[in-house]
């Protein structure tokens, strides 16, 4: 018995397919006790947390390229592609809220972090050969980015700020 349980904790490190086969096969026997309960329910942990990271990346993108489309388009020919990463992962973080409603809290919980990693994305942008024109929009340094995020999440899923403006 404890032999089963030691060899299930080695093969989760070492094969973790065969390894899930072997607890599920143990579950639908309702062998409970021969379970690698440890490490089971920290992927299942693991599965939820994935699912929002997921919606993180999305939210990071979008803000990221909101904060473009207001603060770096020179011209009215400028930033389609932004619009394009907006759209496209919205579509993709709905699907998430779709199918997994619960997690529209936990994105509004997390924007912060969403925020943070798209001020990154931001600074790695602009500081490229291709983009450093953009700073000297800003005197040749990297602007200040705001602390906390400047959209709201209603406007991470809604806002549309090329269908508002006009250019001059």
């Amino acid at each position: 018995m404890n032999n089963l349980k030691t060899s299930l904790k080695e093969l989760y490190e070492k094969d973790f397919l065969l390894w899930l086969e072997e607890n599920l096969k143990l579950l639908r026997e309702g062998n409970y006790q021969e379970v690698d309960w440890e490490n089971l329910l920290e992927e299942i942990e693991d599965m939820g947390r994935r699912h929002v990271e997921s919606a993180v990346s999305y939210m990071a993108v979008i803000l990221e390229h909101l904060y473009k489309w207001e603060n770096f388009r020179v011209s009215e020919d400028m930033g389609h592609s932004w619009i394009d990463s907006v759209e496209e992962a919205r579509l993709r973080m709905m699907d998430l809220i779709e199918e997994y409603p619960s997690i529209r809290f936990k994105c509004e919980l997390e924007l912060q972090k969403a925020w943070n990693r798209a001020k990154r994305s931001l600074i790695s942008w602009l500081t490229r050969p291709a983009n450093r024109d953009f700073l000297k929009i800003y005197g040749g340094k990297l602007p200040r980015f705001p602390e906390e995020c400047p959209y709201t999440f209603e406007q991470v899923i809604e806002y549309r700020p090329w269908m508002e403006e006009s250019f001059g």
